[in-house]
């Protein structure tokens, strides 16, 4: 067994649980008038309603208690000290220095300095080619930037670009490509002017083989010979500056990244360059100022009155003590449709683990399946399950109260379901076959604007992270996510040669022989 689930919090948890098993939340609202006051929390614009949640205030101080003893103050220190929290790679995890701008020491050295520079290259960079003054092919003004990436360097600056559209004026369109799919290549490319485009190369060590291969693409097509100086067409944010100059990029159009911010957090350094191009660098730095404001709010509020904590104990609740295998995230405004996608790779890429930090094999889950889409699409096609379905599946719905849109009786529908849907899903109706009791957070944010959305982002990293100490599991590292890159490198070579591959498993080989049989079809 486990230190965890032998520990004084966790029995006392699980002793609760079964004392809390005939419990309704109805119930909760009836006995307590204050409910809604007594379980919701501010920070500054962001407003989160936790009291649809099968909790009262037992169960919250035993989860807070459960967080104490598992030590998560002392990790929330290790990680705003820059301590080497990310122990498999023996690496601090810095992503909150990125957006604070106090000085953090990594073996000896400040990184503030570096950091500052970089925002500074950033701007000049952002401000020239939104200005004009750095332009494409013969001088030409860029109106198109393509960002080349996959994972971390795709889903933040995608989903950020994609929420705050509305601060985009002046602008170049930003475009992403990520999946080696060249048909997907080809769509992006076909609307637009090589003369008018540049194309951001983002990869931390410039060789992930997606990445690499989209890249060799758009350098064709924007008519740049391997290995030629791209001037302003070709810019890289990458560790590794050697290769980035054998592609053909510049030195002064190569941006850095550091080891010390994972590819899910790295939306906040130089990787969220498209994202400073599209809304300018004024509203990336209120981006980055508001998740300050969520980070000051992690690191000083007590754990009850934390959001990021409330949050992930409720998540520890529902996993471990009522065996919930996923959660939905349903954001009521079509600006996030690509907040669940961005929430997959932060949470499931932290939490996927087995393995404690001490090498110790886990006897308790760890993480959910992260799984959404925007309201009210969503209740359309899965809300059936969330309301009558065999599995309990807490969701968080997230919406905005002032759009930036003119039409505000399309709004008042909207938040009109977003109002209704986690009512009913508390109530039910048990006599048609409804059985309710099913928990809900929900998120109300003022206005989404650059600095609610760093809140927003930071408060889901805060959350993530808390859970990763109570489990007692690294949320820096994703061995798993390499094991199937290995893989691919050694079949690539039978997919391309004459003979038939017959060195893997029968279905690997089958499948394998029957692509090059049909391939050409």
């Amino acid at each position: 067994m486990s230190t965890l689930t032998q520990s004084r919090a966790w029995l006392a948890l699980k002793l609760h649980r079964e004392q809390f098993a005939a419990t309704r939340m109805t119930d909760l609202f009836a006995t307590d008038p204050q409910r809604f006051k007594n379980f919701s929390l501010r920070v500054h614009d962001v407003l989160l309603d936790y009291s649809k949640n099968l909790v009262n205030a037992e169960t919250m101080q035993l989860l807070v208690a459960l967080a104490r003893e598992r030590g998560l103050g002392a990790e929330i220190q290790r990680l705003f000290n820059g301590d080497k929290i990310n122990v498999s790679e023996d690496r601090a995890v810095l992503h909150t220095a990125l957006r604070d701008g106090v000085p953090v020491r990594v073996d000896g050295n400040d990184v503030m300095p570096e950091v500052k520079a970089t925002l500074a290259r950033m701007r000049a960079f952002a401000d020239g080619v939104r200005d004009g003054s750095l332009g494409g092919r013969g001088g030409r003004k860029i109106t198109d930037v393509i960002n080349v990436g996959i994972g971390g360097s795709h889903l933040g600056p995608a989903l950020a670009t994609a929420a705050l559209a509305p601060y985009a004026a002046g602008g170049s369109r930003v475009h992403y490509i990520s999946n080696v799919d060249a048909a997907a290549v080809q769509r992006t490319l076909a609307p637009l002017d090589p003369a008018t485009t540049i194309a951001i190369v983002e990869s931390k060590t410039f060789t992930t083989t997606e990445t690499l291969t989209n890249a060799k693409l758009v350098r064709d097509w924007l008519g740049v010979p391997a290995g030629a100086d791209a001037g302003n067409q070709l810019v890289a944010v990458t560790a590794n500056t050697r290769l980035a100059a054998e592609f053909g990029v510049t030195t002064d159009r190569v941006f850095p990244c550091w080891d010390w911010v994972g590819g899910r957090y790295s939306l906040w350094s130089a990787m969220g360059l498209p994202i400073a191009l599209g809304i300018g660098m004024d509203n990336f730095e209120k981006l980055l100022h508001g998740a300050r404001e969520m980070d000051a709010h992690f690191r000083d509020a007590p754990f009850d009155r934390s959001m990021p904590v409330v949050l992930a104990v409720l998540g520890v609740w529902y996993n471990n003590f009522f065996g919930a295998a996923s959660q939905a995230i349903l954001p009521y405004d079509e600006s996030l449709a690509l907040l669940p996608a961005h929430l997959q790779q932060l949470d499931m890429e932290s939490s996927g683990k087995q393995v404690t930090r001490d090498g110790e094999t886990v006897d308790y889950d760890t993480g959910m399946i992260i799984w959404g889409a925007t309201g009210t699409n969503a209740q359309h096609s899965f809300f059936q399950l969330l309301h009558q379905g065999t599995r309990l599946v807490p969701a968080d719905f997230i919406a905005v109260c002032e759009p930036h849109h003119a039409m505000p009786h399309s709004h008042a529908i909207l938040l009109s379901n977003f109002f209704a849907q986690t009512a009913a899903l508390m109530n039910g109706a048990p006599a048609d076959g409804f059985p309710g009791n099913r928990p809900t957070n929900s998120i109300l944010v003022q206005k989404l604007t650059p600095h609610s959305l760093g809140m927003l982002l930071a408060l889901y990293e805060h959350k993530v992270f808390v859970q990763n100490t109570i489990w007692g599991i690294n949320a820096f590292d994703q061995p798993g996510v390499e094991l199937g890159k290995r893989l691919a490198s050694g079949i690539l070579p039978d997919l391309e040669a004459a003979t038939a591959a017959g060195r893997y498993d029968a279905s690997t080989t089958g499948l394998i022989n029957f692509y090059k049989i049909n391939r050409h079809s």
